[in-house]
């Protein structure tokens, strides 16, 4: 066997082996991933490996391997591949995966501990050149996916270098950098409590102001990871006004979409927080006119998605005690805004590309006005 054939092979009994368990246990019997499946999780790695990987013949970690055989094979030999697997049994399975990981030892792939470590080198250097920092950054991207290395990487220093690199001149360093941070925190308290203690919240919500588009979505990115469901991160949130930076993200037509539909979608996270943390008093924000209005606003900027965020947070948001409906209806417009939105949307509809998507968000209006109606007869 060559070593394409060992790689591709090691591809599809990878990715077979990986989806049994969670195939089996969700359906009571054996169901087989499909192609379209595997695809998709190439495109939403955003890894993209470059023609000098395979001539140099390194790769930065297992996944790098993985990425560039599949992105290097013929698709119908790949579906062949996995027909063939799919006749395996688990045992056999098992055994072929064993003696992969053999032949993977004997390239001598370095662990990712190892890589992190490399790269988190190479990051304290300071005479590094700056493509170098980017390459750095990265792969650390990709390496603190699984939450063991996000927490091998904080427990070792690297996230205080990286979190360091937020103060880079460079722009791409910094967006970079708190995508890193962003990453390693999403669903995990040890590495949040950390970059929390470092300071960084405070940078990262600075950091949603910057001129660079992507630099700000980034950050705004990391800001949502590091205070989900943790209620340190909340409470600092909060005491460096994070909120002002949200309601004049969502009240600024001339920004990115993208920017103004994670700031509402944060909005919406917020207040479900409150909703679920029934002890804690609800906070003025959420009584604020002037954040309670950029927020309405958004339901009519014409876009689906944007209008569906707003909708959803707003639905949230009226759920809480603290909520004035009056408040929503004469100084947000609430009201006329919903009937304008469901005009809006009915135009849509007439369009064959948006007409699902816009029923949906249809349906999720009428929820929001039933209920907006509802909490004005309880006066």
């Amino acid at each position: 066997m060559n070593f394409f054939q060992c790689l591709s092979l090691l591809v599809v009994i990878t990715l077979v082996c990986g989806t049994v368990a969670e195939k089996a246990n969700s359906s009571g019997g054996m169901v087989w991933s499909s192609a379209r499946d595997e695809a998709e999780l190439v495109e939403d790695s955003g890894l993209v490996i470059g023609e000098q990987d395979q001539i140099d013949g390194g790769f930065s970690s297992l996944d790098g391997m993985l990425h560039w055989a599949i992105g290097h094979s013929d698709p119908a030999t790949l579906k062949e591949a996995a027909k063939d697997a799919e006749k395996m049994s688990m045992d056999e399975l098992q055994k072929r995966q064993v003696e992969l990981k053999e032949l993977v030892e004997k390239l001598n792939m370095p662990s990712d501990g190892k890589l992190m470590q490399i790269a988190v080198s190479d990051l304290v250097n300071a005479s590094l050149s700056l493509e170098d920092r980017h390459r750095a950054l990265q792969e650390l991207l990709i390496l603190v996916e699984p939450i063991d290395n996000a927490n091998d990487l904080s427990k070792s220093g690297g996230i205080k270098v990286v979190a360091g690199e937020l103060n880079h001149s460079d722009s791409d360093v910094r967006k970079l950098a708190a995508w890193v941070l962003g990453k390693a925190s999403q669903n995990n308290p040890f590495v949040q409590a950390q970059v929390l203690e470092l300071g960084a919240l405070t940078t990262l919500i600075n950091m949603v102001n910057s001129t660079s588009t992507e630099e700000a979505v980034k950050a705004l990115f990391a800001v949502s990871a590091l205070i989900r469901n943790n209620i340190a991160g909340h409470d600092m949130f909060y005491a460096a006004h994070g909120y002002i930076m949200l309601r004049d993200v969502m009240s600024n037509g001339s920004l990115d979409i993208k920017l103004r539909r994670k700031a509402v979608f944060l909005v919406g996270d917020l207040a479900e927080f409150q909703l679920q943390n029934t002890e804690r008093a609800e906070l003025p924000v959420f009584s604020d006119r002037l954040f309670l209005k950029s927020v309405v606003d958004l339901i009519l900027v014409l876009d689906l998605d944007l209008q569906e965020k707003a909708l959803t947070a707003i639905n949230t948001l009226l759920q809480l005690k603290s909520i004035d409906p009056l408040i929503l209806r004469d100084f947000c417009g609430l009201e006329g805004a919903l009937e304008r939105m469901k005009l809006q949307l009915k135009e849509s509809m007439t369009d064959e590309d948006k007409r699902d998507y816009a029923a949906d968000v249809e349906i999720l209006r009428g929820e929001v006005e039933l209920i907006f109606r509802g909490k004005l007869g309880q006066l």
